[in-house]
């Protein structure tokens, strides 16, 4: 069934253009595809190389490899979360923003895998229950509170006998 793989490739490469509002000549150019060939891809008539999905992936600022998996040339990811979907397929972020995200989401989980903290363990219903105080705050007290204490200042606003050190040496008062 590769017909069918070529046919959802080009939908998914056109519903990833239409997310993005970025017109089927723009694509081309920024891709550095022939409109023809473009339009020929999200039709479905053409099946595009793993190079030409590269350079869609970087002009729709989407990994790669959701494309790669998309067109069958890539095997799916076993027990991808929502979160690491939700990420890959965030067209506001750039591939190196991306990477980041799931690589910290990644050492979250390793890190609960190693204290035993299994998902079914901690619910958003427990998180809720977990602080007291949640029901009790008023949403205009919490409003109105500052988050740095009246009395800061920025340290370039300090008056100069306050300061501890000056150009690297320390003042004897």
């Amino acid at each position: 069934m590769a017909s069918s793989k070529v046919g959802s490739i080009g939908e998914y490469i056109r519903e990833q253009r239409t997310r993005a509002k970025i017109s089927l000549r723009q694509l081309a150019d920024v891709s550095g595809i022939s409109n023809p060939y473009l339009s020929q891809i999200e039709r479905g008539l053409r099946k595009p190389s793993a190079e030409i999905l590269q350079q869609i992936a970087k002009g729709l600022r989407i990994s790669a490899e959701v494309l790669y998996v998309q067109a069958g040339i890539l095997e799916d990811r076993e027990a991808e979360t929502d979160v690491q979907a939700a990420v890959r397929d965030d067209v506001l972020l750039t591939e190196r923003q991306k990477q980041v995200v799931l690589d910290i989401y990644a050492s979250f989980l390793k890190e609960n895998e190693a204290a035993g903290v299994l998902p079914a363990e901690r619910t958003a219903p427990e998180l809720d229950a977990d602080d007291q105080n949640a029901d009790e705050l008023d949403a205009d007290e919490v409003a109105d509170e500052p988050d740095v204490p009246e009395r800061a200042m920025p340290i370039t606003a300090m008056p100069d006998q306050a300061r501890p050190e000056q150009n690297g040496k320390e003042e004897v008062g």
